[in-house]
């Protein structure tokens, strides 16, 4: 296999693993941030930044605060400075006009690293900077209308490069990461084959260790890249395990392929160079994959089965045993020595190039025909194609050899057909024997018909 089909192999991988490594990002929640929080925002400008309370989450109570406040702008003109009141032993709650607008936790105290007291009374004073310049942009109908449009486009806008800022670095970490470990399995795979091409001599365990090992490091890879995405490993694969039906059918040929691939690998029906036949397809086993099985044909050509349908077909394995029992059969007159011709076919095939001593050739008379007898020699030769159908070419020019030498018939065809040099003197032959016919018009005499 050359430099440049293995370098793009290996591109295919990478580009395999960045686009399941993509998808995985995609479907995880958009809201999830390193610490849990989200920022609330009135007219697109930050307030401050909540987590989860009261088994809401942090991006529900940052939209339910921003809701609270969007009803107070409503009226402008009721709105007082906020107040920052006690609820319950260590709770606080912001409130505005009378409305509570947050409760202050002491989880939100703690992520602060101040006491819910002091932490409220910033979310107070941050509230009424805000609403203070939000009802003054609100005073007319056309005020309230360009603040609402403004409000929005910002709000977007501050979200989009709030998003970039957190997700491009992490992106870019898990590039790295991804990078990093398709280095490593490739240098681990090199050094494997290195190691096993003087520990092992099986190709196929080589395979097999080699491809598990392969994919054993990617797969370490694509956990260290989710966890550099800010995410945490157990809880993406809780996710995928929740979608692990929907998926099963989706790519149940896959995964039918995957396990097949495993299979072959371990139970090993047949190992790399071996000569088989799956449906159609004969050739020499070249690469077992985890995905497909690559068997290069007689005639040069590279066909991929995929495991599955191997795994499933009735598989011929030609290269299984050392050795391969071969025929010929020979057609013969009834008038012959049936004794004589035997031991003669016998002896020729024996001694045919390629034909193996033990086990011995032998001749049985396999049918007899209505116009002659057929006689089937058999031998054994080595099992791969090549010195078998080299071998049978042999035998079967040893016994005509053989056959001619002793004077013996060949069997001739009962019915030739002939066909003229000169089709074209052929055809008119006939005309050149007739008379002309202005000849019988004048009363020449008529020739006498042939007796």
């Amino acid at each position: 296999m050359s430099r440049a089909r293995r370098l793009h192999r290996r591109w295919r991988s990478a580009g395999a693993a960045l686009a399941a490594l993509a998808a995985l990002a995609a479907a995880l929640p958009a809201q999830a941030q390193e610490d849990g929080r989200v920022t609330v925002r009135v007219d697109g400008r930050a307030v401050f930044r909540v987590g989860e309370a009261g088994g809401s989450s942090a991006a529900e109570r940052a939209r339910q605060i921003e809701r609270r406040l969007n009803t107070l702008l409503e009226t402008p003109a009721a709105l007082v400075p906020a107040r920052s009141e006690r609820s319950g032993d260590t709770a606080r709650v912001v409130s505005v006009a009378g409305v509570p607008v947050v409760t202050v936790t002491p989880t939100d105290a703690a992520d602060n690293l101040l006491s819910p007291e002091v932490l409220a009374a910033q979310w107070a004073r941050s509230l009424d900077r805000v609403l203070l310049r939000a009802r003054d942009r609100r005073t007319t109908a056309w005020g309230r209308f360009t603040a609402e449009v403004q409000a929005s486009v910002q709000a977007a806008f501050a979200r989009l490069i709030e998003s970039a800022i957190r997700i491009i670095p992490r992106v870019l970490a898990a590039l790295l990461v991804v990078g990093l470990f398709w280095a490593l399995a490739a240098g681990v795979r090199l050094l494997m084959r290195a190691l096993f091409r003087r520990v092992v001599d099986d190709l196929t365990v080589e395979n097999l260790i080699k491809q598990f090992t392969y994919y054993a490091v990617w797969t370490l890879g694509l956990i260290v890249a989710v966890d550099a995405l800010g995410f945490d490993p157990q809880t993406v694969v809780t996710g995928l395990g929740l979608t692990g039906l929907a998926l099963g059918f989706a790519l149940k040929d896959i995964i039918s392929n995957f396990v097949s691939g495993i299979l072959i690998l371990t139970l090993r029906p047949f190992r790399l160079g071996d000569q088989i036949i799956v449906g159609e397809t004969e050739g020499a086993v070249e690469r077992i994959e985890l995905r497909a099985t690559e068997i290069r044909t007689y005639d040069g050509r590279l066909v991929l089965v995929p495991n599955a349908e191997v795994f499933t077909s009735r598989v011929t394995n030609n290269t299984a045993s050392p050795v391969r029992r071969g025929d010929v059969q020979v057609f013969l007159g009834y008038e012959v020595d049936l004794r004589a011709v035997s031991a003669l076919v016998q002896a020729a095939a024996q001694g045919a190039d390629g034909v193996l001593a033990e086990p011995p050739a032998s001749v049985r008379v396999r049918e007899l025909g209505q116009d002659d007898i057929v006689l089937e020699a058999r031998y054994w030769a080595d099992s791969r194609r090549s010195d078998y159908l080299d071998t049978a070419s042999a035998v079967r020019a040893a016994v005509v050899d053989a056959l001619r030498g002793a004077g013996v018939g060949l069997p001739e065809p009962d019915v030739r057909f002939l066909a003229p040099r000169h089709p074209a003197a052929w055809r008119a032959a006939p005309s050149a024997a007739r008379p002309p016919d202005d000849d019988r018009g004048r009363g020449a005499p008529e020739r006498p018909p042939p007796r």
